[in-house]
């Protein structure tokens, strides 16, 4: 009969703790935070969009807190992820294509969507602001 008790020599299952954490990791695991905290900036422009059909006391209380510092660095975070998350998958869909997958072009191409979605929210907060 086989002994069941023997190990393998190998590792079960690889984990953070032995890969190194690489630039195109970190920018692919912030996708994925993103991409989850989206879900809770649609529930708050949900709310707003149902507070401006209910309209009245409601409205100046929702925009009130939109209004608020607390409210305008959550609005703020929520357009970076937006932002962050859409470069993020068209950097993905230009790998799907077969493109910029060499060492140095992958993380030039993670550093662009960083680089992109801070500027890009910039940029969208500073018209916003302007108009």
């Amino acid at each position: 009969m086989a002994d069941v008790d023997v190990k393998p020599d190998r590792p079960l299952s690889p984990h953070l703790q032995i890969y190194k954490p690489i630039f195109t990791m970190m920018m692919s695991i912030v996708h994925r935070i993103t991409g989850a905290a989206l879900y809770v900036g649609t529930i708050l422009v949900a709310w707003w969009l149902i507070s401006v059909a209910i309209g009245g006391a409601y409205y100046d209380f929702t925009t009130g807190i939109f209004n608020s510092i607390i409210g305008r660095l959550i609005l703020f975070g929520y357009t970076w992820a937006l932002m962050h998350h859409m470069l993020g998958g068209i950097r993905h869909f230009v790998w799907d294509l077969g493109y910029g997958l060499g060492p140095g072009d992958r993380d030039m191409i993670a550093k662009a969507t960083l680089v992109g979605s801070v500027a890009l929210t910039l940029l969208i907060w500073l018209v916003g602001l302007l108009a």
